[in-house]
């Protein structure tokens, strides 16, 4: 008489948690901030200082997204297409000794992130909501379509910005705005958005612990 057996299954490794809120920031503003300190304390003459610093911008944007990779098994969407445009216009910026180069990728880059959000709302696709929907519990239809619309005329107002300020000043001047003019008004703007949301659904004592890093260039 056979006696069948069955095998108790294995159980499946567990996936990797997603990165804490002060990883995240890392991975999305270290590269960023490389790049600042390298323009600022690299022991060059200063008219190469820009062009040190957007290499080791190329290469710490590289490890930001390997470390996401392995880490996390998870690289964002915003992460590549802000890493594959640094290698990019960072290449171009020292290959041709022309620091406009990377002066113009952020320009690029918010109004690229400002088309696409516009071009969901267009065809009736909220793509924010589908990249943030965990992060804002019980907000309504009506509320995703306001912050994606703010965040749309945020991106193209600072991509504006960023060629006035770009045209009409120093390069270490544009690189101090981008410091303290640029990431401060992010953060600003995301939190004057809040009551709005609050408005319109947003549970904010059932958001998480860890909100999401706004989009930076």
């Amino acid at each position: 008489m056979n006696v069948e057996t069955k095998e108790t299954p294995r159980p499946e490794p567990d996936a990797p948690a997603g990165p804490s809120a002060g990883a995240r920031l890392l991975i999305d503003l270290g590269p960023l901030l490389a790049f600042f300190l390298t323009n600022f304390f690299a022991p060059v003459p200063d008219s190469l200082k820009v062009f040190v610093a957007t290499g080791v911008f190329m290469v710490a944007m590289i490890l930001a997204m390997l470390i996401s990779q392995i880490r996390y098994r998870h690289i964002s969407p915003l992460l590549w297409f802000s890493g594959i445009m640094v290698v990019i216009f960072g290449g171009l910026t020292i290959w041709l000794h022309n620091e406009t180069f990377i002066k113009i990728k952020p320009t690029i880059y918010y109004l690229f992130v400002a088309g696409i959000l516009l071009f969901g709302l267009v065809t009736g696709r909220n793509l924010l909501k589908l990249v943030l929907g965990t992060v804002y519990p019980g907000l309504s239809e009506r509320g995703w379509y306001l912050l994606t619309r703010n965040w749309v005329g945020f991106f193209v107002t600072m991509a504006v910005a960023n060629e006035a300020i770009w045209r009409m000043t120093s390069t270490d001047t544009w690189i101090a705005l981008k410091l303290w003019l640029f990431l401060p008004v992010t953060f600003l703007f995301m939190i004057a958005n809040v009551p709005m949301l609050m408005r319109h659904g947003f549970a904010l004592e059932e958001s998480p612990e860890e909100p999401p890093v706004p989009p930076t260039q």
